[in-house]
């Protein structure tokens, strides 16, 4: 039986250039957003898609090199072409984020951390839980 040909990767979205000062500041910005989401495919409790999304809508406006390896990438590029896609966001993604979120709030109230502020962590993370619960999911 033939192997199932790869999902066709849609066009990479092109933008308007920005004056080149612009591009600089975003250019640093999608390094350093792309810089964190790379440590938080290992770091617990950091966002890796939400910082994958910052660097691909900064690198998207200051280098369309960049912003097209993004694109085309085994393992970030799909986050960016289902957020592009109407703001999709994948199941393995929600619960990921879930589990983490939930393993962070255990940290923060089992260590001591002032109540106020534990209380202030854990609305602040559900709420955005329940933002990310409510996005749509891609197609299969």
């Amino acid at each position: 039986m033939p192997e199932p040909s790869p999902p066709e990767i849609p066009p990479v979205p092109e933008h308007p250039p920005l004056p080149a000062p612009m591009r600089w500041l975003l250019l640093a910005f999608a390094v350093l957003s792309l810089t964190m989401g790379i440590i938080g495919i290992v770091v617990p409790g950091l966002p890796t898609t939400v910082f994958v999304l910052m660097a691909g809508w900064a690198a998207a406006r200051s280098s369309p090199r960049l912003h097209a390896w993004l694109w085309r990438h085994r393992l970030f590029g799909s986050m960016l072409r289902n957020w592009a896609d109407g703001g999709r966001v994948s199941r393995r993604a929600k619960w990921s984020a879930t589990a983490l979120m939930a393993l962070c709030a255990v940290v923060i109230v089992l260590t001591g951390v002032a109540r106020w502020a534990a209380i202030l962590a854990c609305t602040c993370m559900a709420c955005v839980l329940v933002w990310l619960w409510l996005r749509p999911e891609p197609g299969r």
